[in-house]
């Protein structure tokens, strides 16, 4: 997260709301550093009672919380932070070897507790958010992620009934092919590495967010089908 400073000349920062949100300006935000744009879209849930308690949470400055979008189980979308800003929504993780992903990405929040599917209207709400984002940016696919995926071990969403199949098969996100040849177990974590998965975490939580992104019914050990799975994912961009 962090407490950026935020900028004074705020009007002249925020600018305009994505045309389908409602404008709900949250406090907590500060410049992108290091010149730094989003090369990468950040997918949580809430895990909150509701989309109007993350809401206010997201908008609290005590917080010290944000994110550039809220959608909700309607479908219903917020914008609290302009997307040329540094929102406060991944806080330390690392991607592709690059830390400060709050620098470096646009985080959506998702209204569900993680124990449930995304409901239609709001993953198709997503869809459209994320069309125009990778549009406006020059984002590919692949740099659509969740925040498991740069945080192992510290966080596990959008968790295990987000489908990624689903993006992935509207281009919004990395395919994971099938049929892959699956390497032995003993290259797990190089090849985690190779696929994007660079944060410096114990073998374990690191299997848990290979799990969450590719197999989340998977149980137990480490096992052919997640080396499988890994090397789908390496050869899907």
């Amino acid at each position: 997260m962090g407490s950026d400073p935020v900028p004074s000349r705020r009007s002249e920062l925020t600018g305009p709301p994505l045309e389908r949100a409602v404008w709900h300006p949250s406090p907590n935000f500060g410049l992108r550093r290091d010149g730094l744009t989003p090369t990468l879209v950040v997918i949580h849930y809430t895990a909150m009672k509701d989309a109007r308690a993350a809401l206010e949470r997201l908008c609290d400055p005590e917080s010290v919380v944000s994110a550039h979008y809220l959608i909700g189980v309607d479908g219903q979308m917020w914008q609290m932070v302009a997307e040329t800003m540094r929102a406060w929504h991944a806080g330390a993780g690392n991607w592709h070897g690059q830390d400060d992903i709050n620098s470096r990405s646009i985080g959506i929040e998702l209204d569900n507790a993680g124990t449930h599917p995304f409901s239609e209207p709001q993953m198709a709400a997503l869809e459209r958010l994320l069309s125009d984002i990778l549009i406006r940016w020059g984002i590919a696919p692949d740099g659509v992620i969740g925040h498991s995926d740069m945080a192992p071990g510290r966080k596990c969403d959008p968790g295990p009934r987000f489908d990624w199949t689903r993006l992935a098969r509207r281009g919004l996100a990395r395919d994971c092919r099938t049929g892959a040849a699956a390497p032995e177990t003993g290259e797990f974590q190089a090849l985690a590495q190779s696929c994007g998965f660079t944060a410096d975490v114990p073998e374990e939580a690191l299997l848990e967010a290979v799990r969450l992104r590719l197999r989340p019914w998977a149980r137990g050990p480490l096992e052919h089908g997640d080396m499988a799975a890994l090397a789908g994912f390496s050869g899907g961009s």
